[in-house]
């Protein structure tokens, strides 16, 4: 677990853990305001528990983490027409205002509400998975739009600050050295996220 500050592009404080708990997250966030760090926001990816759970600090989630809940749900390349609509709206979430897809929603669902209610002979909905990623969508908006919000503080609308220069890079320099035993491989990882 890594947290990174946009600003300084400087990786603050960092874990090594087997599972991401909230309880965790509100620990060490509660360490970063002890060593005087001033939390402006938090940029987080697609867990859902983490959205909200910081009371007055403002939580955008990553737009990328969303096309991927999507892509999850809809698959790549989706065959049914209420799939390819919902897809083609979830593209574009990085470039729309939080109003402009709150409409573009509203008419999906108008449009696509007596499909979305079939069930099938053991009273299973038909079209599970659409209904699942169209309630991500929506569950979420709050969360994809704080940059929008807050333009008085400089919030990424992505986590790629971190994924891209940090973890990526590790993991290409990792590679590189992949012959390292595992406690000087630890040793690496420990220098890289330190001086990254």
């Amino acid at each position: 677990m890594v947290f990174r500050s946009y600003e300084l592009e400087k990786n603050l404080l960092w874990y090594k853990v087997e599972w991401e708990t909230i309880a965790k997250y509100k620990q060490w966030v509660q360490e970063l305001i002890n060593y005087w760090w001033k939390i402006n926001a938090i940029v987080c990816d697609g867990k859902r528990w983490l959205l909200g759970w910081f009371g007055s600090i403002p939580t955008q989630m990553c737009h990328f983490h969303q096309k991927q809940i999507m892509t999850r749900y809809l698959t790549r390349k989706p065959k049914l027409e209420q799939n390819i609509d919902l897809k083609e709206i979830s593209k574009y979430i990085w470039k729309l205002r939080e109003n402009t897809l709150r409409t573009w929603l509203d008419d999906w669902i108008v449009k696509n509400k007596e499909r979305l209610q079939e069930k099938n002979d053991s009273w299973k909905y038909v079209h599970e998975r659409t209904r699942k990623a169209y309630k991500s969508l929506l569950r979420n908006l709050p969360y994809l739009y704080t940059y929008e919000r807050h333009k008085d503080i400089p919030i990424p609308n992505t986590t790629n600050h971190l994924d891209w220069w940090v973890f990526s890079r590790l993991k290409e320099r990792l590679w590189n050295h992949r012959w390292l035993k595992q406690d000087r491989k630890q040793k690496w990882i420990e220098w890289y996220i330190n001086y990254s």
